[in-house]
């Protein structure tokens, strides 16, 4: 099937249309099309395993990082670590190169964090963006409940 996009055009052999890269036929959208949000919910206790769908993604935020510098600071590491945000757009790209199937929904485990309005609030848009990334999670997510 030749639908125009850059694997068709340039007769690529990677999988496409549904197969499993993202690049057609899942929520990930096309370059003409918006893709469909992605539901996210907060929880402040941690969902039992096995209790959620197969298509449901579970982040679970850590308490710190356990660098030396005062609790709530943080660094490039930490945020690697402790950002919902960061680790939401992980999410993206590992869906984008194959490595997580399709996602429905994500459930953020933020059981162990001082802090759930803050999550919350970097998933509203309350605390200013700090990457590029912070924005396409902004575009791809929303929050719920």
């Amino acid at each position: 099937m030749d639908c125009g996009c850059i694997a068709c055009r340039t007769g690529s052999s990677l999988p496409h249309h549904g197969e499993g890269l993202g690049l057609h036929g899942d929520n990930l959208g096309t370059d003409m099309t918006r893709p469909a949000k992605i539901p996210v919910t907060v929880v402040a206790i941690a969902p039992a395993p096995g209790s959620l769908a197969d298509d449901v993604a579970v982040v679970q935020l850590p308490a710190s990082s356990g660098h030396n510098h005062a609790e709530g600071e943080s660094c490039a590491v930490c945020a690697g670590q402790t950002d919902v945000r960061t680790q939401l757009f992980n999410l993206l790209e590992m869906q984008k190169l194959g490595f997580l199937p399709a996602i429905s929904r994500v459930v953020v485990d933020a059981s162990l964090v001082k802090d759930i309005e803050q999550v919350r609030a970097a998933l509203v848009g309350k605390l200013p963006a700090t990457a590029l990334r912070d924005h396409e999670v902004a575009r791809r997510f929303v929050l719920e409940g």
